[in-house]
């Protein structure tokens, strides 16, 4: 057991390795002669080691190479999107990024083929690692892989000694992948063993350099010259004094601190947990991840490796690797219940926990947004002041010129709109890809029941969204409507609620009751509940103003069914300023509530103006600029004066 004594701003890991792009088959069942369309993930195994370290908890650093394109750039945003630290993530001018690309034929078949030739990664420059660096690290991670070429044996060698005199533990993955050491053809990806002296020899020299080599049968076989594993772990033994972790796949591992017994159950065994299999790739780095983050924190190996296996089960149990990868409240959430979980795939509690813990940090403590979404109520103002339709796009991209300047004018590094695919397609490319809060309508505007504006059809229609934009639905519904569309809404909520689910997308439901039933502080806090009931759990809630009672009693729904709720903001309808600054009041001393998104009162009277041709451009965007300003300033006074989390 290792104890974690070092300076608390350390790094706990610094993996050392394959970090690239994987390419994952969306059709299961499929050649990868046959297959479609694919997924697109972080891939290597080095680089899931580190995304799936930092999202159980610890302090985990790349140390690889991308390249300098749009494949590489994507590989820095993942790594850091989950904390991973990449300042020792090198760029390469010439070389691409590796990229792999894999298919799920059977339970027992996954088809992989490796762009890889001349890649970034295996391009690692040795004199530009920071020895220093290194000594920040509680542990130094380097896959096997990386002892296959001169130029990556030498960034290992440096790598290993600024680790050694450092006091840095050092930690193989022996990784072996045959058509990587150039022993199969190109297209063979999958074979995982081919027995050869020259790779056994090269491995051997380096494994005395280790405190801990983790590796399957198969790759304990090629680091020990003989198909018998027993026999191939004493040949490791004989030149290494390191921890050996021997992975037994569905049946757990076994770990070996000294000798090597007559039987390999006589080693520290821990068995595994029973789960359904669709993907066994990324296994192994889904259980070092769970393996490193209990050594690192001083756990046991066998508590350790129940997390390692634990994760390896939660990961061959969903598509792709690096995206399966557990957090630790999930992992501990399913150890607690994993016999009876065998299908965590289909565990609702899991599958929103997973959701919910592995979204983009909650960077989003306040929304402060400006909501142009509207379509019908835009085609109406243009008609009634006799302008052409066709010119409502423009109107909705000066509205996103608006939003950014008056977020920068309210002191908002990033605005947050709420703007449609119908009216508003160039506005929403022109503010995608910015960082930027983006929400997207999907309802029919105006329908009772819920319709939704693109058919019914959500999950071929959102396939085709950025990853970033976040689903707006709003219902008119009431927790007392007639038995029949109450059913009829609901189904068609949560229907789109897995829609969400299914194609990764935050979902925003905006709850209006609709005119003329009887509203009371009870009546939006009893419509959450009755949908949560239903099992649908949206990542955020917009809804009208209410009194403090009614906040409270909404609170206390989102405590009690989904903490990890990203929040609540404010509806404006068609509000006067003044009306909606008083509504502001009683929500500001709510932590549920992060802002507002707010429309009509904003926009409605400029773009009436600009309609009927009596304002210009730079007059539109000034008037609305100046509006959103004024009301972001408003919500930061009124919370700066109740700090988050102190309700009244």
């Amino acid at each position: 057991m290792f104890n974690p004594s070092k300076d608390p701003q350390s790094l706990d890991l610094i993996c050392l390795g394959r970090v690239a792009v994987d390419l994952y088959a969306e059709q299961v069942g499929s050649r990868l002669e046959d297959v479609t369309s694919f997924a697109k993930y972080l891939g290597g195994s080095s680089g899931n080691v580190a995304y799936g370290t930092s999202r159980l908890g610890l302090r985990s650093s790349m140390l690889s190479r991308v390249g300098e394109e749009q494949m590489g750039n994507f590989v820095r945003e993942e790594l850091e999107r989950v904390g991973v630290d990449t300042t020792a993530l090198q760029t390469d001018p010439e070389r691409h990024t590796g990229l792999v690309l894999l298919a799920l034929k059977d339970r027992d078949s996954f088809p992989l083929l490796f762009y890889r030739r001349d890649c970034a990664d295996m391009a690692i420059d040795a004199d530009t690692i920071d020895p220093a660096f290194i000594g920040r690290a509680r542990a130094l991670a380097i896959t096997g892989t990386h002892l296959s070429t001169e130029t990556t044996r030498r960034a290992c060698r440096k790598a290993l000694d600024a680790a050694a005199e450092h006091g840095v533990k050092r930690v193989l993955d022996i990784d072996y992948r045959p058509v990587l050491w150039g022993l199969t053809a190109p297209g063979d990806g999958e074979t995982r063993f081919i027995a050869d002296e020259t790779v056994t020899a090269g491995l051997q020299s380096w494994l005395s350099n280790f405190d801990l080599i983790v590796g399957t049968e198969e790759e304990f076989h090629i680091a020990g010259g003989s198909t018998d594993t027993l026999e191939s772990l004493r040949a490791v033994r004989r030149v290494s004094e390191a921890t050996l972790v021997c992975k037994l796949g569905p049946l757990g591992c076994v770990v070996f601190e000294g000798e090597i017994p007559t039987r390999i159950e006589d080693g520290i065994l821990v068995e595994g947990v029973k789960v359904e299999v669709l993907n066994v790739l990324g296994a192994g780095d889904a259980f070092m991840s769970g393996l490193l983050r209990g050594w690192l924190r001083g756990e046991s190996w066998e508590t350790s490796a129940t997390y390692a296996n634990a994760c390896g089960a939660l990961v061959v149990s969903r598509h792709g690797c690096a995206p399966a990868m557990p957090t630790e409240e999930e992992l501990f959430d399913y150890l607690a219940r994993r016999d009876a979980v065998t299908r965590p795939d289909r565990d609702d509690h899991l599958n929103h926990l997973h959701r919910a813990t592995t979204r983009s940090p909650a960077s989003w403590t306040e929304v402060c947004g400006l909501a142009f979404d509207h379509r019908r109520q835009l085609t109406d103002m243009a008609r009634e002041e006799h302008a052409d339709p066709a010119c409502l796009p423009v109107l909705k991209r000066l509205l996103v010129q608006a939003a950014e300047e008056g977020a920068r004018r309210g002191g908002v590094v990033k605005p947050a709109i709420l703007v449609d695919d119908v009216l508003g397609q160039d506005a929403l490319n022109e503010a995608s890809g910015r960082g930027w809060w983006v929400g997207r309508p999907v309802e029919l505007p105006g329908s009772r029941p819920l319709h939704f504006q693109h058919g019914d059809d959500l999950g071929s229609h959102l396939r085709h969204w950025p990853g970033e934009h976040i689903i707006k639905c709003l219902v008119f519904y009431h927790p007392d409507d007639a038995l029949a569309l109450r059913l009829e809404q609901e189904a068609r909520i949560r229907q789109l609620y897995q829609a969400a689910c299914a194609s990764g997308l935050e979902l925003l439901v905006e709850l209006i009751p609709p005119a003329g039933m009887a509203v009371d502080d009870a009546t939006l806090a009893r419509s959450l509940q009755r949908l949560y009931n239903l099992g649908i759990c949206p990542d955020w809630w917009k809804l009208p103003a209410l009194s403090d009672s009614a906040w409270q009693a909404v609170g206390r729904i989102l405590d009690a069914e989904d903490p990890h709720c990203r929040g609540v903001v404010l509806l404006g309808l068609d509000a006067s300023m003044e009306e909606m600054k008083r509504g502001f009041a009683p929500a500001a001393r709510q932590s549920h509530c992060k802002g507002f998104t707010v429309g009509r009162t904003l926009f409605a009277a400029a773009s009436r103006e600009w309609l009927a041709g009596r304002i210009d451009d730079a007059a539109l965007v000034a008037r609305v600029a100046d509006n959103y300003a004024e009301l972001i300033q408003e919500w930061r006074r009124l919370r700066s004066a109740t700090p988050q989390g102190e309700e009244a």
